[in-house]
């Protein structure tokens, strides 16, 4: 369960999820059996951080009453598993194409990637590439740093945890894909020197 969202409002969300077409103050109050005070004050909440939403306004006994569904985020706050799909497709994909191409399809990839993020790069010098490089990473759900520091050969930029990191541990050629979208953004060669999914205690990189 999410910190923000407190055990009353798992359970709206959960009868929201199981009501796609959306359900009022007056339903949540009679299935939670507590006040539609109670239930508003849940609803101003949930729908100030982005979980649910207004969709309609039914019209009972001449009133109107608004409708609430989840929204996206609303949807993505329960639990949903990727990694053994994702791992299932990788393998079947190494095995058809080889090992080799394996890697150049993950370095083709982050290519693409970059690709179409490549209008937020455009115009800006080495550090500012960078900075916007950290955005994108950690916007991709990873921590990282950037060491300046003036004795390191070029920029150093180290990534605390690992997004995939079970995938990369049985595909070590996943990682092509971190390299190849930073180094396609920076227009520089970007050097990984270590992999946490090899037993190192971070991923770091060498911007060249």
């Amino acid at each position: 369960m999410s910190q923000n969202v407190s055990s009353r409002q798992h359970q709206i969300l959960e009868y929201l999820l199981e009501s796609p077409s959306g359900l009022s103050v007056d339903d949540l109050a009679k299935a939670l059996d507590i006040s539609r005070t109670g239930v508003q004050q849940h609803f101003v909440v949930l729908e100030r951080d982005g979980y649910i939403k207004k969709s309609a306004h039914n019209k009972t006994a001449g009133r109107p009453v608004a409708i609430y569904v989840l929204t996206d985020k609303g949807n993505n706050y329960f639990p949903k598993q990727y990694a053994w799909f994702s791992a299932l497709i990788l393998s079947d994909l190494q095995q058809e194409i080889g090992p080799e191409r394996f890697k150049a399809y993950m370095q083709k990839l982050g290519g693409k990637l970059a690709d179409k993020l490549q209008g937020r790069f455009e115009g800006k010098d080495l550090h500012e590439r960078v900075d916007e490089l950290a955005t994108v990473m950690a916007g991709l759900g990873f921590h990282v740093k950037v060491d300046r520091e003036p004795e390191a050969e070029g920029l150093n930029m180290q990534a605390y945890n690992c997004i995939y990191h079970d995938l990369a541990q049985e595909h070590h050629d996943v990682c092509e894909f971190d390299v190849a979208l930073m180094s396609a953004l920076l227009d520089k060669q970007v050097e990984q020197l270590s992999c946490m999914a090899k037993g190192d205690c971070n991923c770091s990189f060498r911007i060249k």
